[in-house]
């Protein structure tokens, strides 16, 4: 049994905070995997249900952030399972926005939930850090974690909840390298970012497999004449054969 724990606070008031993508993450793999309705258990809303054939319990402690380590610290008792089958889905603020790190075990950077969780389970339990980005100003941390993300960075959440939804079965497994290269490889796809290139479509498709001593197709053309020369060609063509007609009438006429 592995529990995945999202971090954040109760309540429609934070529900779009950026400290909330711990749950928001959850929400995200419970839909994807059809987990069924949350139900309060552990001071929290748990879920249970099978993620890449691996049995998960979901949970989002309804303690408040400070206090996160009370409803883990039961679900951890109850389940008898060891911390390194906890994983901890929280926002990181040392980490670019959608950038996504996985450590078992470390510091707690300050995060209020991540010191609650150490305080009643110890230190070694897995960190799934998610990159909100930074407001650039210590002052300004409190105010930018509990308020929402911004309409432009709406598009690269929505990715990122995808793309750990989707590689969440790695996760289960305890393969951490394949969930992070996963999640990856999703949200640059979902981003519209291009695919890895095969060793074949190395070079644009209009020069692939052409021999080479055969120039690009752009060089090719490039001793075509221009249209507009074309044209004055012709105009000229016209007049010539225009001017010997009207010669050949007058000495007709002669």
């Amino acid at each position: 049994m592995k529990l995945f724990v999202g971090l954040g606070n109760p309540g429609p008031k934070y529900e779009g905070n950026r400290h909330n993508i711990g749950y928001m993450a959850l929400d995200a793999i419970a839909r994807a995997h059809d987990f069924p309705p949350w139900r309060k258990k552990f001071q929290a809303l748990i879920s249970e249900g099978a993620i890449g054939g691996a049995r998960v319990m979901l949970m989002k402690p309804e303690t408040y952030m400070n206090e996160s380590g009370r409803a883990v610290g039961e679900a951890l008792r109850f389940l008898k399972i060891d911390p390194a089958d906890v994983a901890v889905f929280h926002d990181e603020l040392d980490l670019a926005p959608s950038k996504v790190k996985v450590k078992l075990g470390g510091g707690i950077a300050g995060h209020n939930g991540l010191r609650s969780i150490s305080a009643h389970i110890g230190n070694e339990y897995v960190r799934v850090r998610l990159g909100i980005g930074h407001p650039g100003s210590k002052d300004a941390v409190t105010y930018y974690v509990l308020n929402d993300f911004a309409k432009s960075e709406r598009a690269w959440v929505s990715d990122l909840l995808d793309a750990l939804a989707r590689s969440a079965p790695y996760l289960a497994k305890g393969d951490d390298a394949r969930f992070l290269s996963d999640v990856a490889r999703f949200t640059q796809a979902d981003a519209g970012g291009p695919e890895p290139r095969k060793a074949s479509q190395a070079l644009p498709p209009q020069t692939a497999g052409a021999p080479k001593d055969e120039a690009p197709a752009p060089q090719r053309q490039a001793n075509k004449p221009h249209p507009a020369g074309e044209r004055a060609s012709k105009r000229q063509s016209a007049l010539a054969e225009n001017l010997k007609k009207w010669l050949s009438s007058r000495k007709s006429d002669g």
